[in-house]
């Protein structure tokens, strides 16, 4: 990096010393000369030590430089011998030999960087069109038809003097078209335009000399010079082999872009207007022309522009349309389809939501989840027929279109669905096997398409309550249905505001003297109008809305502030423990874990005489509903797995559930005293129970007989109407013995 700038700052020196040099002298010739020469050899130095992609392109350069500096030293050497400048002369021949390899070179040292992966870039040639016309003009009207005009100056020479501005316009179109590529502006292209830019106006300044014989002027050579500085500089650069990164922006049509064109189209009337104020003969032909040819440039820029725009305009609204993990239709294009579809005639519509796909996020992560997500999408689409129509709604909620299809025809779709489902899919490794439930929906009796969507979305809804691999299809009766839960939604919101709602206690017993030992705290809701509602009505609907954490949460502290009420008010009479249950939404909810902590820590309870009852099927899943679980062990609090032996694996869960107490179902325990395979389960369950160390709770027991039979099987702990029902102060001295 050093290197460059010590070059730089060398050149610099001797160029503005060979400046102050006498005109003519052996010094300057040696001093111009020798410095385009080592300049020469610089370059090949740093082609050699950056070792670009583009080598060949710079040492073709570095030719053309060779090739101005041998005719430099011809140009000055014939005249220290021979005392006279001749022009034209043969170094004229080795300048305009060296222009095209100059050309060719900068135009390949950014070939390597300005290609384009997609369709050609015309805007860069056009731009350097415009600019290269513009110069053109201007050096025509007021350098080059002057120079034509010279009747008394020999054709040769009128020739020769013509081609160095007309290379130069050449050299300014070639430097423009470096600096618009894609990655160009390189300090290394920088500086090679640098040079480009010194070499056009030491031109311009040697064409305006008033004799070309006797020209020697050092402070031209110096602007040279320094032209040779800035190459050599711009092979020695580290970025001359840089790649470029991001997005290609030749096509940008910025402001800078803006004023280059407008000023290069400004030039034809400013040279009308330096002609008229001179008072010159205006060149008609030549204005006219250029102004044509700056129009047609212009206008084809602007067409690419707009062509770009529109295409752009295109690809954004694909984007919009459509889900950038899928690659499926979105919402927003799937109710536009469903528009279509519904003005043209019968369409059948289905919504299609995972099951479990939050249970696959929480153990193998996202990325296998939306992995998931893809190869789903991959399989709806092939069940489908041709002018179907599949898009993701968003999460791992999907959608159907099938449009003039009758409801048969939906069935049929329904079918396709749900067998291209049924095998597991392998991602990242695993079998994972996701079922879906759907809902589908016409448009009979209605032709808005929103109502086409909400009626599948019903449907949908109405399904989950049959479990996985349920489909159900839109009928007016799931309006009611639908309608009722969402009024009981809003007075579950005012009876938890107004508090409707309070809690009940009912007993666990001992066997067999039937002393209450813990209690299982309840709910109970009160409404001001229906009466007692039952939780088999409310939870439910309270689980869907998410009004079950705030419900929850009361029930959590009520229930320990009143235990601990309890410990004061009845002594050794009172419950040890009290058991509080859990929904599989609360055990999913960020942060439970530290409410209930903050119970503990403010109502004072041990958290050993907590007991937290969740069912098998809130943590079946595992993932965050497994860890809350364990975080919560972890704190004292005890785990009562509720409903033993109803869900899903549940010896299984004895392995990766922290659990202390075992609530037996009340279907073990309703036909127990008959001979059969209800009493062989619950003696296998209390086996089981004992074998691991664990409590085991029977509930539901209704009879004397019942309760018999539980202890003689071995059962120590029971509840059940026979003991007691959920009240809110139950009778703590209370005993019922059973006969043994």
């Amino acid at each position: 990096m050093r290197g460059w700038w010590t070059w730089v700052a060398v050149g610099l020196l001797v160029s503005l010393g060979c400046s102050l040099l006498p005109d003519g002298g052996v010094a300057a010739t040696l001093v111009y000369n020798g410095l385009g020469l080592v300049s020469f050899l610089v370059i090949l130095a740093g082609v050699r030590r950056n070792r670009p992609p583009d080598a060949k392109a710079w040492l073709l350069f570095a030719g053309g430089v060779f090739t101005f500096v041998a005719a430099d030293t011809l140009y000055e050497v014939h005249g220290l011998l021979s005392g006279t400048y001749p022009f034209p002369y043969w170094n004229d021949v080795m300048y305009l030999v060296a222009y095209p390899m100059l050309w060719l070179g900068l135009l390949g040292t950014g070939r390597f960087r300005g290609r384009s992966r997609g369709p050609r870039d015309l805007a860069s040639p056009i731009d350097a069109a415009v600019i290269a016309v513009a110069a053109g003009l201007v050096y025509w009207v007021f350098l080059i038809q002057p120079a034509l005009g010279g009747l008394g100056t020999p054709m040769s020479e009128r020739l020769v003097t013509v081609a160095y501005p007309t290379f130069d316009v050449l050299m300014c179109t070639v430097v423009t078209i470096l600096l618009t590529r894609f990655g160009g502006r390189t300090p290394s292209t920088l500086l090679l335009a640098l040079g480009c830019v010194l070499l056009l106006i030491g031109d311009v300044a040697w064409n305006i000399t008033s004799s070309f014989a006797s020209y020697s002027g050092n402070l031209i050579n110096a602007i040279f010079t320094l032209g040779y500085v800035a190459w050599a500089a711009a092979a020695l650069h580290p970025s001359v082999n840089a790649t470029p990164t991001g997005v290609r922006s030749a096509n940008k049509f910025g402001r800078g872009r803006l004023g280059l064109l407008a000023g290069c189209t400004l030039l034809v009337p400013a040279v009308l207007f330096i002609q008229g104020v001179r008072e010159d003969e205006i060149n008609w032909l030549a204005v006219g022309v250029g102004a044509v040819a700056l129009f047609l440039l212009v206008l084809a820029r602007l067409a690419g522009f707009v062509g770009q725009v529109q295409e752009q305009a295109d690809r954004l609204e694909s984007l919009a349309m459509r889900d950038d993990l899928t690659g499926l239709a979105n919402r927003r294009r799937f109710e536009q389809a469903v528009t279509e579809a519904v003005a043209e005639g019968p369409a059948q519509v289905c919504l299609l939501d995972l099951n479990g796909f939050k249970s696959v996020n929480d153990l193998h992560g996202h990325h296998i989840g939306d992995r998931l997500l893809v190869a789903v999408a991959h399989r709806l689409t092939d069940a489908l027929r041709d002018n179907d129509v599949v898009a993701r709604m968003g999460g791992d909620e999907f959608a159907v279109l099938a449009p003039a299809a009758t409801a048969d025809d939906g069935d049929a779709l329904v079918r396709r669905l749900t067998d291209a489902l049924r095998e597991p899919v392998v991602v990242g490794g695993h079998h994972l096997l996701v079922a879906a439930t759907i809902g589908i929906a016409d448009a009979t009796g209605h032709d808005d398409p929103v109502e086409v969507l909400r009626r599948a979305d019903v449907a949908m809804y109405a399904a989950k309550e049959g479990g996985s691999r349920q489909h159900r299809r839109y009928s007016p009766d799931l309006d009611d249905r639908a309608g009722e839960a969402a009024r009981l939604g809003v007075e579950m919101r005012m009876g938890l505001d107004t508090g409707q709602f309070r809690m009940v206690y009912q007993p666990i017993v001992d066997l067999p003297e039937g002393r209450t030992r813990y209690v299982e705290s309840l709910v109970r809701w009160q409404h001001p109008e229906r009466g007692f509602v039952s939780p088999a009505d409310f939870i439910p609907v309270a689980e869907q809305n998410g009004l079950i954490v705030e419900l929850g949460e009361w029930i959590l502290r009520t229930a320990c502030a009143r235990f601990m009420a309890w410990q004061g008010e009845h002594g050794a009479h009172a419950p040890s423990r009290i058991s509080v249950n859990v929904s599989a939404r609360q055990l999913n909810e960020p942060g439970f874990v530290t409410v209930v902590a903050d119970v503990l820590e403010k109502t004072g309870i041990p958290a050993g005489s907590l007991i937290v009852e969740v069912t098998e099927t809130a943590v079946f899943g595992g993932g965050t509903a497994v860890q809350a679980v364990k975080d919560l062990h972890a704190l004292g609090v005890r785990i009562a797995l509720d409903d033993f032996g109803t869900g899903h694996s549940s010896l299984g869960l004895l392995q990766t559930v922290p659990v202390d107490v075992l609530k037996v179902d009340k279907s073990f325990v309703d036909n127990l005293t008959m001979t059969g395979r209800h009493a062989v389960i619950a003696t296998a369950l209390i086996q089981v129970s004992n074998g691991l160390g664990l409590t085991a709770v029977a509930e539901g027991v209704e009879t004397a007989e019942q309760a018999a039979e539980l202890h003689r099987l071995g059962y120590q702990f029971a509840q059940g109407y026979h003991f007691g029902k959920p009240v809110a102060e139950p009778d703590f001295r209370a005993a019922v013995m059973i006969d043994r």
